[in-house]
């Protein structure tokens, strides 16, 4: 049960169906809940992986679930459809759609396929309402032009999940109405350059966000990330904008609030 005193907070991208947390799901949620963390969207990244993450959303309260394509598993996966993703969002815990995007840094051979699965993906998010979810790494100008080519043709709302790309990319995004989201690399004392660049963003389009099992903030730094660990990086967060930590916490909750809207929803009937 989470302490009432504490700010709430949300993780708003991880992956519970990983095997890093097989088995240690009800402790790993409960460490969350100690720190505050009273919601967390787990992503399935490979659409055949999706009943499995499904059914890791229906029995825990606080997990709801996204689901899509990898850009890096694009070429490796069966294109999905438009109307497939739509048939899943009929889910009730279903609340964003990706995570897409395209990442040319290991898998840059598959950039055409990445292109097509991202369109497809953006044009559900359009016709659902709900958030489409970006994976960006290395593919910056594509990444600016694509979405705001999609942006043109009908409006949808984003996230640039784990944001660690250029100040470029986070104001294209900014322009076009999205949301950064801030992962544990964030709260790394060598990502300075990376903070001025969320320092210069509007604090109500921030997120939080651990993309566990990975990228776990200082101080378990190198160990595998959880839930729980969105504190580290929020508090750390709250100080690069300049405000205390429930200010920052109470904002991003809003944020949240806003752009995954089925989620909020859902909590609201609870």
């Amino acid at each position: 049960m989470t302490d009432p005193s504490l700010p709430q907070i949300t993780d708003s991208h991880c992956h519970l169906d990983f095997p890093d947390f097989e088995g240690k799901l009800p402790e790993v949620i409960a460490r969350a809940a100690d720190a505050g963390v009273t919601r967390m969207v787990t992503i399935c990244t490979r659409l055949r992986n999706e009943p499995a993450v499904r059914t890791i959303a229906e029995a825990h309260a606080p997990v709801f679930y996204a689901a899509g394509t990898h850009p890096m598993s694009a070429a490796e996966e069966p294109l999905t459809s438009t109307d497939e993703l739509i048939a899943l969002t009929r889910h009730p815990k279903m609340v964003g759609i990706g995570e897409t995007g395209l990442d040319y840094h290991y898998t840059s051979d598959s950039a055409e396929i990445q292109k097509t699965s991202l369109r497809i993906h953006i044009a559900a998010a359009r016709e659902t309402g709900l958030p489409l979810i970006i994976h960006a790494r290395d593919a910056d100008e594509d990444m600016a032009r694509i979405l705001a080519q999609e942006h043109a043709n009908g409006a949808y709302a984003c996230v640039m999940h784990c944001f660690s790309s250029s100040a470029d990319l986070a104001r294209a995004a900014l322009d076009l109405g999205f949301y950064l989201s801030m992962s544990g690399i964030t709260a790394f004392p060598k990502s300075t350059e990376l903070r001025d660049i969320f320092a210069a963003a509007p604090l109500d389009r921030i997120l939080v966000e651990t993309d566990a099992p990975y990228l776990a903030p200082p101080p378990h730094r190198g160990k595998r990330n959880e839930p729980a660990f969105t504190a580290h990086t929020a508090a750390r967060a709250a100080e690069t904008f300049g405000v205390d930590y429930p200010t920052f916490a109470a904002q991003t909750q809003a944020n949240f609030d806003r752009l995954f809207a089925k989620a909020a929803a859902y909590q609201g009937a609870a």
